[in-house]
């Protein structure tokens, strides 16, 4: 089959180990890229893949299942772009104060809001 512009097709292979139970997973993921081998050999496609998965672990999961974005109801004019900087300022404000967890930065402010409009900066109590 010809794929205008496809340079390399890419197989990649990931086992894991769920350490609770022991059991071994694997799961195989493909993809293509227009970089040529020239470009872009394994080592590098490599680094890019799991920089691609690195952003989507870090953000797009954390917006999506800890800050409920793809539940969200709003979805007229400029307001979903806005929710979406908001979340974004939310989630670096965070990650800036040191938290990994996102989940439970957001249990700990939700339980005093105080805390919150302090790591705004500015505000006390």
């Amino acid at each position: 089959m010809d794929w205008p512009g496809v340079a390399q097709v890419l197989r990649h292979t990931c086992r894991r180990v769920i350490v609770s139970t022991g059991l071994v997973e694997s799961e195989t993921t493909y993809g293509i890229t227009s970089l040529t081998r020239d470009l872009a050999g394994p080592k590098l496609v490599e680094r890019f893949w799991r920089g691609h998965w690195t952003i989507e672990n870090r953000l797009h999961y954390v917006r999506d299942e800890t800050l409920c974005e793809d539940g969200c109801q709003v979805h007229t004019g400029t307001a979903p772009q806005v929710l979406a900087t908001l979340r974004n300022g939310i989630l670096s404000l965070l990650r800036y104060h040191g938290w990994s967890n996102i989940a439970e930065a957001n249990r700990r402010y939700a339980a005093g809001p105080q805390k919150a409009l302090q790591l705004l900066g500015g505000f006390t109590t």
